[in-house]
């Protein structure tokens, strides 16, 4: 902290910069050292402006001599000005860090940060440089911490989202000032890389920079600020208008205690006030320094947020009160339970017009926090298929978290499947139906909706059925939005449904668009078979369907899988193409998978030619005499269990 303290204070540049100088060792004048990063300096300005996202890396020299920099431009910037930028961070870092081998500038426009250590093999942000204007709004703090966290949040969710990692943002809001925004990640990082980096943002924001009319978050691979007065150039690429009431004024704050006031170099006009300087903390550190107080309030302003999010985007979304859901359902009546989901009760109710729901009741212990609760109804609201769940609305009073749904009178395809007194209601045609429904529902997600979704949690007690038994896709609070550049994405928490898992994603937490893909043919061989993919059910010498059809398959037999039920109604040659699709669908490595658009192109056409499936994954379990004597005769499985698991235990 003394080292930025004394930079700022002696060195007042016109352009606004700050420093941190590293304590990995030093560097002697005239050293291959010195000449290795007079190297990067002569090449990265040029390399940074030349690319497209302002953005470069490079390497000069060898071990023990060698130097890796990262020059990043902001993103509004033209290519003659990253250039000029990045060739000044050059000589400042070694004027303000003389003759140390590692050194970070920040400036209004870029940033440099080179040293003899490989940070470029990373994605770490390293500690955070916080910045805060000296000044305080005069409105509310309550509404200033929610309409500042949804600025925050809303910039970030479109700079992860977007192929260049950054985003403006403007929100005008009634009776305030109105507030500007940029949020940006190293375009190198994937999506997830970049959500990673930014998750800690709005909780560092609230915690430091509470109240405060401007402040930054800097670090090497992402960075954030906000301002009263637009500090980017152009159009913003996000425009946030607040319909809220006057905001009442309270008065100027007190600025907390634990933080010192430096002044801050001037910035270009209009100038800024005064700004201050937070010491640099490690990130586990920082999520330490939360207590259990601030995380709690945190929350509820993201709650509030996210409903005054939901109310400017969609008129056709309702905000439910908790009394009109209570008279609808006569108080969560257990004569009026539909069934009971992987994160709560469900539950018909009818509102006072008449108009028949499905509420979902979010148990308080349940597996799906706010996260998830947040993801469904952010999501699905913005989709439109008639194979998906309309989701009506929400609520979110007290500690009650409530998703309503259309109401479907014939609940959801589990229901008739896998029950031997309902199957029979569904026959072939039927099911065709569903399955191609269900088809074109993932079709659209992956292909055709304006936000490429992975569902991740694909299961027959997903599938709902209208009154004419028509599919519609449910359940979306695990679902994953992908940018037009990402193909796969990755996490250590795997999360979804034994029995429908993609080998990938099960094992190592990869997951696409073929592990949807994966889960279709796992459903497409349930619909067919009337049998559960895995749980406590035996196969022949099989633990699960896959491995079962499997033998079917290089046997020829391949009405044996089918239900008695609708195997009259079929041909063998029908049969067969059916298993032929499954089994494709379920291959073991996802590349040999096929995308949902030739899933769908070979459902509708018969003249389509269909390869010769490889062994699927899984198909190798087999009953050994060790495991033999704990099945038991349990009409119980698996498939119907959504899992979280936690590597780390948590």
């Amino acid at each position: 902290m003394a080292i930025v303290l004394l930079a700022l204070l002696l060195f007042p540049f016109a352009d606004a910069q700050w420093q941190v100088c590293g304590n990995t060792g030093n560097y002697t004048a005239a050293s291959t050292y010195q000449a290795n990063l007079g190297q990067l300096s002569a090449s990265l300005p040029k390399k940074a402006s030349s690319n497209t996202t302002l953005f470069a890396t490079g390497t000069a020299g060898a071990v023990p001599d060698v130097v890796y920099a990262l020059a990043l431009c902001r993103g509004d910037i033209n290519a003659s000005a990253c250039k000029d930028c990045v060739t000044t961070g050059f000589q400042d870092a070694q004027q303000l860090c003389a003759f140390s081998k590692e050194a970070t500038v920040f400036y209004d426009s870029c940033l440099l940060s080179f040293s003899n250590g490989n940070f470029l093999s990373t994605t770490t942000n390293g500690g955070n440089l916080l910045l805060m204007n000296s000044q305080n709004f005069t409105e509310s703090a309550d509404f200033i911490r929610l309409f500042l966290f949804t600025l925050l949040n809303d910039t970030a969710e479109s700079a992860v989202n977007s192929s260049r990692r950054f985003t403006t943002a403007r929100m005008d809001i009634s009776s305030m000032p109105t507030m500007y925004c940029a949020v940006q990640c190293t375009p190198d990082l994937t999506a997830d890389e970049c959500a990673a980096c930014l998750q800690d943002f709005p909780q560092l924001t609230l915690q430091y920079l509470d109240g405060r009319r401007g402040g930054r978050v800097l670090g090497v691979r992402c960075n954030m600020r906000y301002e009263i007065y637009p500090f980017y150039q152009g159009d913003p690429t996000l425009r946030i208008i607040s319909l809220a009431p006057a905001v009442p004024a309270i008065g100027n704050t007190t600025p907390g205690t634990n933080v010192t006031v430096y002044p801050q170099p001037p910035l270009p006009p209009p100038a800024a006030p005064p700004a201050a300087i937070i010491p640099s903390v490690p990130a586990q550190e920082q999520r330490g320094m939360l207590s259990s107080q601030n995380r709690a309030g945190a929350n509820r302003i993201e709650e509030n947020a996210l409903v005054w999010r939901i109310e400017e985007k969609s008129s056709e979304f309702t905000l439910f009160d908790l009394s009109q859901l209570l008279e609808a359902t006569e108080n969560f009546a257990e004569e009026n339970r539909l069934g009971q989901g992987g994160f709560g009760p469900v539950y018909k109710g009818q509102l006072s017009d008449g108009q028949e729901i499905a509420v979902k009741r979010l148990a308080s212990h349940s597996g799906q926090g706010f996260t998830e609760f947040r993801n469904e109804v952010e999501l699905i609201a913005k989709l439109q298929h008639t194979n998906l769940v309309r989701l009506l609305g929400c609520c979110i009073q007290g500690e009650e978290k409530i998703l309503v749904y259309e109401y479907l009178p014939n609940k959801s395809l589990d229901f008739f499947i896998f029950d031997e007194s309902q199957s029979s209601l569904l026959n072939w045609y039927k099911r065709r139906a569903i399955i191609e429904g269900v088809a074109q529902g993932l079709l659209y997600l992956h292909k055709h909706s304006r936000l490429r979704v992975v569902h991740r949690d694909l299961k027959a007690s997903n599938i709902l059925l209208d009154q004419d038994m028509n599919p519609k896709i449910s359940d979306f609070g695990l679902a994953r939005i992908f940018s037009s550049n990402d193909t796969e994405g990755s996490t250590k928490r795997v999360v979804g449904t034994y029995g429908y898992m993609s080998p990938e994603y099960a094992s190592e937490g990869i997951y696409s668009v073929k592990s949807d893909v994966f889960s279709f043919g796992v459903l497409l061989l349930e619909i067919l078979s009337a049998k559960r993919n895995s749980g406590f059910h035996r196969y022949g010498e099989f633990l699960n369907l896959l491995g079962y059809t499997w033998h079917l398959w290089e046997e020829g037999r391949w009405l044996d899988l089918v239900e008695a039920s609708i195997s009259k109604e079929m041909h063998e040659a029908e049969a067969r193409r059916y298993i032929n699709i499954a089994l494709m669908c379920v291959q073991e490595n996802a590349d040999d998978r096929p995308t949902m658009s030739d899933v769908v192109a070979a459902l509708n056409s018969e003249s389509v030619v269909l390869p010769e499936p490889k062994h699927p994954a899984y198909f190798n379990l087999r009953v050994s005499k060790s495991v033999e004597s704990a099945i038991v005769a349990e009409t119980c499985s698996l498939n119907d269990v959504t899992i979280t698991q936690d590597p780390q235990g948590r």
